[in-house]
């Protein structure tokens, strides 16, 4: 059996962008599928655009989504000799020629053609059937050329079968003789992503649907160089709300991956949500271990209608699609707590929250700290940000928690500071304990009990909502709890000023 070989080639002229994203991934769960090979190769001939950043930023990319290669990478440019040499092939078999056409005489034929309301507007073949004496004569006098295909002039079509989108046919006359050399001498992609693909004896390609144009002339180069076709499989695009192609053009730095990274996304929640676009399980399971993606992908499983990125930029909501925000949330609420132990870690030496005492005397309230608020977080982000007073003293407060249960309490001043001495007072700081307390209080107060839990959960988080409020004392502890509620005076203090400034 033909062993299966699969490439990703990007070209290194930006970040990894999440529809290359995709495609590596599903590269990857084919190359995994099927005990095959994954080959990594940088398409680097554009060396105006191409950058050692962009090249480290792939890489890079690849490396924390998980996707290892098996070979390379390999760099286009350092097979360059093998394109000219296939070019050479080629017009030495009768299956290119040497085209002497300038642009402008190029340019004033299409304008022609399309005043005259011409159906072809395309190259017209002029140097399609110059004899070696007139190659010769105009190489003489130093016209620049380059190297066209020689499309076979006869009836039918060049058809191949793709595993998503079915038999593809276009008719020989519908495809110009196009052009696989410049005249500079150096190959076109038309031609080199095809030698590199014989080379590397790649037995399936899987791309993206725009890619469709250039199959059927790929085809005629693999014909023509004597080579067996690969298996294609064309997978759709993935486009906006408003129906557009995603790009950093029209939505910023959304579509990076390294956009993810930085917002605390888990690579394997966004390889997830990634291989869902375009791709049906064929059941309602969303959530797929990476043994279980393998296992379950299949080419006949990929649509081919476009799929869709749910996101509005701006949208004070959503950072990004929000089904990717769900996926992540179940992984994070779900995922062993070692393993979100040493996410969180990273991300509080980042943000200088972290303590050293969290892998040594204080790893269980640490651990079970995170397990505590976990679930209501979307990103390993939201544990330094949302979840920073239980870490840190310099904690924000939300706007919504201090007009709905501090500013409409004033009388709170002194009623958090009673309680703060009744907690400092108790034997034993257990949730039993201080619930008696605070619903003691509030019968002596003669107002309802979430009147003071309400405001101790803005006074000790900031936040509106989060984990039970005598869950949070206990992992906030008696010291740093008594210590904030003795400090409501300096909370309603700058309120005050604020209000006034």
């Amino acid at each position: 059996m033909t062993e299966v070989r699969v490439r990703f080639p990007p070209s290194p002229t930006g970040y990894l962008h999440i529809g290359s994203a995709r495609t590596a991934l599903l590269n990857w769960l084919w190359a995994k599928k099927n005990n095959g090979k994954l080959i990594l190769r940088i398409e680097d001939t554009d060396e105006e655009r191409s950058t050692q950043n962009s090249i480290d930023g792939i890489i890079d990319g690849l490396q924390w989504l998980g996707l290892d290669w098996d070979e390379g990478p390999y760099f286009q440019t350092e097979f360059a000799d093998e394109h000219r040499k296939a070019a050479d092939q080629l017009l030495a078999s009768g299956h290119a020629y040497k085209c002497f056409c300038t642009k402008e005489e190029l340019e004033r034929k299409r304008e022609a053609a399309m005043a005259a309301k011409q159906d072809e507007v395309g190259y017209d073949g002029t140097c399609r059937e110059l004899t070696p004496e007139q190659v010769a004569e105009k190489e003489a006098q130093g016209i620049p050329a380059v190297i066209r295909f020689k499309v076979p002039k006869r009836e039918g079509s060049v058809a191949y079968e793709d595993k998503v989108l079915g038999t593809i046919a276009r008719a020989y006359s519908d495809i110009e003789d196009f052009v696989i050399v410049r005249s500079n001498g150096k190959p076109l992609y038309l031609l080199c992503n095809v030698v590199d693909d014989i080379r590397d004896r790649i037995t399936h390609i899987l791309r993206g649907q725009d890619h469709t144009s250039n199959t059927t002339r790929q085809v005629l180069l693999y014909e023509a160089l004597n080579a067996p076709l690969p298996v294609f499989a064309h997978m759709p695009l993935t486009l906006d709300l408003q129906k557009r192609k995603i790009s950093k053009r029209s939505h910023g730095e959304v579509v990076s991956v390294q956009f993810y990274r930085e917002k605390g996304v888990l690579p394997w929640a966004l390889c997830n949500f990634l291989a869902l676009l375009g791709w049906n399980p064929g059941t309602d399971q969303e959530l797929f271990s990476r043994e279980e993606l393998i296992q379950a992908f299949t080419l006949e499983r990929i649509g081919k209608t476009n799929s869709v990125f749910n996101y509005q930029k701006d949208d004070p909501k959503f950072f990004t699609d929000p089904k990717l925000i769900s996926i992540n949330e179940q992984y994070l609420r779900t995922m062993p707590l070692d393993e979100l132990a040493e996410l969180v870690k990273k991300d509080f030496i980042k943000q200088g929250l972290w303590d050293e005492a969290y892998e040594n005397e204080r790893r269980d309230w640490f651990l079970s700290t995170l397990n505590l608020i976990r679930d209501r977080f979307h990103t390993v982000c939201d544990f330094a940000t949302l979840g920073r007073a239980y870490f840190a003293n310099d904690y924000a407060m939300e706007e919504a928690p201090l007009k709905k249960n501090i500013l409409k309490y004033p009388e709170l001043k002194s009623w958090l500071a009673l309680l703060a001495e009744r907690f400092a007072a108790l034997p034993e700081f257990s949730k039993e304990s201080t619930e008696e307390a605070a619903r003691a209080l509030a019968t002596e107060l003669n107002i309802k009990p979430g009147v003071l839990i309400n405001g101790m959960r803005t006074v000790l988080t900031g936040q509106l909502a989060g984990p039970g409020m005598f869950d949070i004392l206990i992992a906030l502890g008696k010291e740093r709890t008594v210590e904030r509620m003795r400090n409501i005076e300096h909370l309603y203090s700058s309120l005050e000023e604020s209000a006034v400034s």
